[in-house]
C-alpha cells in the first residue's frame, strides 16, 4: 500500500484519490502547493518546502467530522469519570493563597472537608518527611485535591482485571502544587475503589509526571521526581539550595514506590530502600541544574526465544535526564526486582549515546522486546530548548543496559510546537513531549522486533501526529504516515501515546481538536463553558460557544505490526471539554498565558481490549466544578 502510493500515482500511473485527497488536505491548511500540471508526485515528496516528510500521507484517508463522531458509538467505546468519584487531601508541604477564579472555575486550595479514600491526609500531624521542615512549613492542614492532570495506566501482568492509573494530585492549581497519585481497579475499570496519594514522599512540595510498570511477580513501581521550592511574594516559584523549606530531605530526586503484589489498603506502599528513601538520583544543586523527565520498564520476559533463561529477568530500567548548566544528558540506572517487592541497589548512573552532548537530549522511552533488548527513543534539540526542530532518536542495548549502541535517526528536523507560552492557537496550555515510542512482540522478516516512533510536527502550521517503524533495530526507518485523518488540516492534533498488543496491533491515541466547542445549551452547560470568561490568546467571542480547534477530546488509530491502518480514527471521549478551566498555572498565578494540560497520556493493552487514560473537566454529573479529572476509556481492537 505504501510503494506506489507515496508517488501519487494509482495503478494505471493517473492521480491517485488519496492524491487527491492530500491535495486537498493541504489547501485546507493554506499551504502553497506545486501546480497540478506537474507531476504528482512532486506535491507527495518528502522535500516539499516547509513540510515535515509523511505530512498528508494518510494511508486510511480523510473521514468527515460526521463519520469520525459516530465512532465512538459504532465501536463501543467507553468512558469512566475516575477522580471525581471519591474526596482525596493531604497536607501540602508548601501552601498557596492565589485564587484566579471566578473565570476558568479556579477555587483557589481549600481545607480538606474530610476524605473518603482512606489515605493518611496529614490533618492530625505532618507526614514523617515533613519533620525538619522550616517555619512556616509545612501547611497547617491537610487541603482538598482538587484537579488531575496528566495520565498513566498499567494493567497487572498476573491479572488483566487488575489496573493502576497515576496522575498529580493538585491542590492549588495556580501554583502547580502536586503530589502523585493513583486509582486502582481489580475489575477491569468498571470501579475503581482506591485511590489517593501516593504516600512517602509529601515532605517535598511537587513531586511530579506520572509513569509506572509492573514487574513479573505482580508488584507495581511507580517511577517518581519529588522536588523542592518555595512561592515569592509574587507567586512565582523560587529554587534556591539552602532556602528550601524542608532541609531534612534532598532538594531534588529521581525515586521510586512499590505497591507490593496483594496490597489493598490506600497506604501500602514500600517507599524506602536500606532504610532511606527509594532513590535512584539525587541532587542540591537547584533550579537549572536538575533531573527531569524520569521513565520507566521492567524485564518481564523468563525465557528468551532461543529457550535460555534471560539473564535480565525482572531487570528494572529507570532513565532520566540530568541538567547540568551545559545541556541535558540522558542517563539509566538498572535494579533487579524481588517477589517481595524490594529490589537490588541501583546501579550508578549510565550516560546513553547522544548525537551532540552540548544540547538538550530528553523524553526518554525505555522499553524491551522479547529478546531482552532495552530501546529508547530521544528527542535532541538542534539548538535552545524550545527552538524550531528536533531530531527523534533511538538508543539500544543487548546486554542489560551495560552498553549502548546509536543513536540512529528515526526522524530530522521536525518542526514542533514551542515549549514556552501556548503551544496552539486560541488557548493557552503549553506543549510538551514531543514523541512517544514502543516496541512490538513478533519477530519481523529482517529478523528483529519492530520498534515505533510517534511524533508531533507543527511544519504545517497546525498540529499533526506522524509515526514511523523500524524492524531492522534502526538501521532503516519507514517513510512517516500521518495518524490523524481529520478532514480540516487546520486543526490541532498533539500529545501522542504509542502501545502493542499481544497479536502486534500498534495503536496510538492523541488529543483532538477536531470538533468544535458546544453551542450554547445543555452540553454546553456541562462542559462549563460559561466559566471561561477571559482568555488572552484567544481572540473571539467568550464563552467559545461553537468555538473551532479550541476544546478537545481524545482518539485513536489501530495498525497491523507492519503499520497497515486498520480503520480510521476513533473518538474515544463522548464529550468536549475546555482545556481553559482550573487549567495548572507553570509559572505563577499571575501569569495567564502559561498554563498546563499535562504531557502523558495512558494507552496500555489488556488481550484485545485498548485502556487510555486522559484528561476531562466535563462534568458528567460527578465534577460539578469542572475540575480537571482523569477518564479512562477502552475499546476494542476493530
Amino acid at each position: 500500500m505504501l510503494g506506489r502510493a507515496f508517488a501519487g500515482l494509482d495503478s494505471e500511473g493517473d492521480m491517485s484519490t488519496t492524491t487527491r485527497r492530500l491535495i486537498a488536505w493541504w489547501a485546507t491548511a493554506g499551504l502553497v502547493l506545486l501546480s497540478l500540471s506537474l507531476a504528482p508526485s512532486a506535491a507527495l515528496s518528502a522535500t516539499t518546502p516547509g513540510l515535515d516528510p509523511g505530512i498528508g500521507n494518510v494511508p486510511q484517508g480523510l473521514q468527515s467530522n460526521h463519520a469520525y463522531s459516530k465512532s465512538f458509538a459504532t465501536h463501543a467505546v467507553t468512558n469512566i469519570f475516575v477522580t471525581s468519584r471519591q474526596v482525596s487531601c493531604y497536607r501540602p508541604e508548601v501552601p498557596l493563597a492565589a485564587n484566579n477564579g471566578p473565570n476558568d472555575g479556579y477555587t483557589g486550595e481549600s481545607s480538606c472537608p474530610g476524605a473518603t479514600t482512606g489515605e493518611n491526609t496529614g490533618a492530625s500531624a505532618p507526614y514523617p518527611t515533613q519533620v525538619g521542615s522550616k517555619a512556616p512549613y509545612p501547611a497547617s492542614e491537610s487541603k482538598l485535591v482538587t484537579d488531575h492532570s496528566e495520565s498513566d495506566i498499567r494493567v497487572d501482568p498476573l491479572n488483566p482485571l487488575h489496573l493502576i492509573g497515576s496522575s498529580k494530585w493538585f491542590t492549588a492549581a495556580e501554583g502547580y502544587n502536586h503530589l502523585l497519585g493513583f486509582y486502582e481497579s481489580w475489575d477491569g475499570g468498571a470501579k475503581w475503589p482506591v485511590m489517593g496519594h501516593i504516600p512517602g514522599y509529601e515532605g517535598w512540595t511537587d513531586n511530579t509526571d506520572p509513569v509506572g510498570a509492573f514487574d513479573a511477580y505482580g508488584n507495581y513501581y511507580e517511577a517518581i521526581l519529588p522536588y523542592q521550592f518555595y512561592y515569592d511574594k509574587t507567586g512565582h516559584k523560587k529554587y534556591e539550595p539552602g532556602n528550601e523549606p524542608n532541609p531534612a530531605v534532598v532538594n531534588e530526586a529521581v525515586s521510586v514506590a512499590v505497591r507490593k503484589h496483594g496490597a489493598t489498603s490506600v497506604t501500602d506502599w514500600i517507599t524506602t530502600h536500606s532504610g532511606h528513601p527509594d532513590y535512584v538520583f539525587t541532587t542540591d544543586a537547584g533550579f537549572g541544574q536538575e533531573p527531569d523527565k524520569q521513565w520507566i520498564a521492567i524485564d518481564r520476559t523468563k525465557t528468551l526465544p532461543n529457550g535460555s533463561p534471560n539473564p535480565n529477568y525482572n531487570r528494572i530500567y529507570v532513565m532520566y535526564v540530568n541538567f547540568n548548566g551545559n545541556g541535558s544528558k540522558p542517563y539509566v540506572s538498572t535494579a533487579v526486582a524481588n517477589a517481595d517487592g524490594t529490589h537490588s541497589d541501583w546501579t550508578t548512573p549510565l550516560l546513553l549515546p547522544t548525537a551532540n552532548s552540548n544540547s538538550n537530549n530528553t523524553y526518554l522511552y525505555p522499553h524491551i522486546d522479547p529478546a531482552g533488548v532495552v530501546y529508547t527513543s530521544l528527542i535532541n534539540y538542534k539548538s535552545e530548548q524550545g527552538g524550531c526542530c528536533v531530531d527523534v532518536q533511538m538508543d539500544y542495548s543487548t546486554d542489560g543496559g551495560v552498553t549502548w549502541v546509536g543513536p540512529s535517526l528515526a526522524a530530522g528536523n521536525v518542526h514542533t510546537p514551542p515549549l514556552s507560552g501556548p503551544g496552539y492557537v486560541n488557548t493557552t496550555f503549553e506543549d510538551g513531549i514531543e514523541e512517544t515510542f514502543a516496541v512490538g512482540n513478533h519477530l519481523s522478516s529482517q529478523g528483529h522486533y519492530p520498534v515505533y516512533v510517534a511524533y508531533e510536527s507543527k511544519s504545517s502550521g497546525s498540529g499533526n501526529i506522524l509515526l514511523t517503524a523500524s524492524y531492522d533495530q534502526g538501521k532503516s526507518w519507514s517513510y512517516p504516515i500521518q495518524v490523524n485523518d481529520n478532514a480540516d488540516a487546520s486543526v490541532d492534533e498533539f500529545q501522542p501515546n504509542l502501545a502493542v498488543a499481544q497479536d502486534g496491533t500498534v495503536s496510538v491515541n492523541f488529543y483532538d481538536r477536531r470538533l468544535a466547542c458546544p453551542s450554547a445549551g445543555s452540553e454546553a452547560v456541562a462542559a462549563g463553558l460559561a466559566l471561561d470568561r477571559v482568555n488572552p490568546n484567544y481572540s473571539g467571542t467568550l464563552p467559545p460557544y461553537a468555538a473551532a480547534n479550541y476544546c478537545i477530546h481524545s482518539s485513536v488509530q489501530f495498525y497491523s505490526a507492519t503499520l497497515e491502518p486498520k480503520g480510521g480514527n476513533i473518538r474515544l471521549t463522548q464529550h468536549n471539554w475546555d482545556p481553559q478551566l482550573n487549567a495548572p498555572n507553570r509559572s505563577c498565578p499571575c501569569n495567564p498565558m502559561d498554563t498546563f494540560i499535562g504531557d502523558y497520556f495512558g494507552n496500555e493493552f489488556a488481550g484485545t481490549l485498548d485502556y487510555s487514560t486522559f484528561v476531562s473537566t466535563y462534568d458528567d454529573g460527578t465534577n460539578p466544578h469542572h475540575y480537571q479529572q482523569q477518564v479512562v476509556a477502552t475499546v476494542q481492537i476493530p
